[in-house]
């Protein structure tokens, strides 16, 4: 179950994401740059936890420093979505989206991408029509509470 203990903690941390992104950029006293500012040291931060975090766990580890080409190259592609993806965020908020709204909206719309993706790579056995109505049905609420968060924030 540790996984899921992990799992949690990034709910957490990505729950905290927008909001605390949101208040670096307005607490830099800076209208037209204070987002390219606050995403500088967001950089910054993703260097101490992603580099050398992971070059530490793997010096603990023991590991071999030897790096496939695709898992590189798969791995480098996922690094740049996720850095586009928190830049966007960025200029979200410069396009005057609040956390509230802007932030409903990806954490709705993005594990319905995550799964159409995913089956994409790895199509279901029985192939689509076997999917499970609760799947599609998750699918669709997703979408849904997407949509009532946004419309209908306090």
């Amino acid at each position: 179950m540790a996984w899921l203990v992990f799992a949690l903690m990034t709910v957490v941390s990505w729950g905290l994401y927008g909001v605390f992104l949101h208040k670096g950029q307005v607490l830099m006293a800076d209208a037209v740059n204070g987002r390219y500012k606050a995403f500088f040291f967001v950089g910054i931060a993703y260097l101490l936890v992603a580099v050398i975090g992971s070059a530490v766990m793997m010096v603990v580890n023991g590991v071999q420093w030897s790096f496939p080409g695709k898992g590189m190259a798969w791995s480098t592609l996922a690094g740049f979505v996720g850095a586009v993806g928190a830049f966007c965020v960025l200029l979200a908020f410069g396009a005057k989206g609040t956390p509230a709204v802007v932030m409903a909206i990806i954490f709705a719309g993005a594990p319905i991408i995550n799964a159409v993706v995913a089956m994409g790579m790895h199509p279901p056995q029985g192939g689509f029509s076997s999917l499970d109505w609760r799947f599609v049905a998750g699918i669709m609420l997703a979408a849904v509470g997407g949509c009532l968060v946004t419309l209908y924030r306090p």
